[in-house]
């Protein structure tokens, strides 16, 4: 760890040494250390380094060599903790975009406001993010220390920081014990935290129904009380976060949490009316989006999860085959309405579920109305 910054060790009351990170800060007469973080060693926290992406402890290991303090930050350290095995490992670092694209060859810096590098590993695609500042407030873009970072974080579950090179985790915010108390702790003021950035209530949400652990009662109040903020968000970041929804191993148990919320009517409005007004279809809809593996999905199958079993109602799967596609086709862009994903997913998630009633797709010169890439639809399984 950098020179600014001590371990010392402390018996607690249950007999256990404990760790704890202190900060030189200065006053008017002299320097005095202030206790800022503990620290758990890997008899504590448990991870598995087994679980631990190699090409993420290698871009860890490498900007650390270089002098740079570099941490897996957010959902893959609190995945670990809990025994999961992470899909994604978010990275940061004191280091600057320029400063960490120099160490990498398969790099490069993307963002305008705030510039994130994106780190290639054997066919595998990092982000490398520095330690973001608080001097702009908590939506500013300027490079800041880590103890400025841990404190624009959203919820104390995904603000612990992992050092995988010694095994070490790194708790500004009383993240540890939110875990053994199983409850989702926001870090930002109640009187912000949705204000600010309405997302978060999405997220909230998210986190309690893939953990299990309970939200405070203050808590759920506020996201009752704020959810129709969640109206003025873009189509964009909305998109992003039902991809996000569908691509974990949880769609089933979150969308559900969202319902309960009242906060999926924002995300998927017909899909939400659907579910208040017909039983069955909310039986099959949630056991749709509850099988769905990531891991073994096919092209299409996931984005499909939303629109499959609307589909099952109000097509007719006995027309004519092109005509019976067309009308899966624009049937399935409406429903997920205002979600706007890429066409050639939605095409590919439509034909998956043509291919299930028998009917086989191919590319040939029809096009919607919306343009783009065409179809044609014959009988029989290619």
């Amino acid at each position: 760890m950098p020179p600014l910054f001590v371990i010392n060790y402390f018996l607690s009351k249950e007999g256990l040494f404990v760790r704890f990170r202190y900060s030189v800060e200065k006053t008017k007469k002299s320097k005095r250390p202030v206790k800022k973080a503990v620290v758990y060693t890997q008899t504590e926290h448990g991870i598995a380094r087994t679980d631990v992406d190699e090409e993420a402890v290698c871009i860890v290991e490498r900007l650390s060599l270089a002098g740079y303090e570099t941490y897996i930050v957010g959902g893959a350290v609190r995945d670990l903790i809990l025994g999961k095995k992470p899909k994604d490992f978010d990275i940061v670092s004191a280091a600057s975009p320029n400063q960490i694209k120099k160490l990498f060859r398969m790099a490069r810096i993307i963002g305008n406001r705030f510039r994130l590098v994106h780190v290639s590993m054997r066919e595998k695609t990092f982000e490398v993010a520095t330690f973001r500042s608080i001097r702009e407030g908590l939506t500013g873009n300027a490079f800041g220390t880590i103890e400025e970072d841990v404190l624009r974080r959203d919820f104390s579950i995904n603000a612990l920081f992992y050092d995988p090179c010694e095994q070490l985790v790194v708790d500004y915010v009383g993240g540890m014990e939110d875990i053994k108390r199983k409850q989702i702790r926001p870090l930002i003021s109640l009187k912000t935290i949705f204000v600010d950035d309405p997302v978060r209530m999405i997220r909230a949400v998210k986190y309690g129904a893939i953990t299990g652990f309970s939200l405070p009662s203050n808590l759920r109040l506020k996201i009752q009380q704020q959810s129709k903020l969640l109206s003025n968000v873009s189509h964009s970041r909305l998109t992003e976060e039902i991809f996000k929804i569908i691509r974990s191993s949880s769609a089933g148990k979150i969308v559900e949490s969202l319902e309960e919320f009242g906060l999926y009517q924002y995300l998927q409005p017909n899909a939400s009316a659907w579910l208040k007004e017909n039983m069955e279809f909310r039986k099959k809809y949630f056991q749709t989006l509850s099988s769905l593996n990531q891991e073994l999905a096919a092209p299409g199958e996931n984005l499909g999860g939303l629109v499959k079993d609307f589909l099952e109602f109000v097509v007719d799967w006995e027309g004519e085959p092109l005509e019976t596609y067309k009308q899966a086709f624009a049937q399935a862009r409406r429903f997920v309405t205002p979600m706007n994903p890429p066409r050639v997913e939605l095409e590919r998630a439509v034909k998956t579920i043509c291919r299930s009633h028998g009917l086989l797709v191919k590319r040939t010169l029809f096009t919607d109305r919306t343009g783009g890439t065409s179809l044609q639809i014959n009988e029989g399984i290619d």
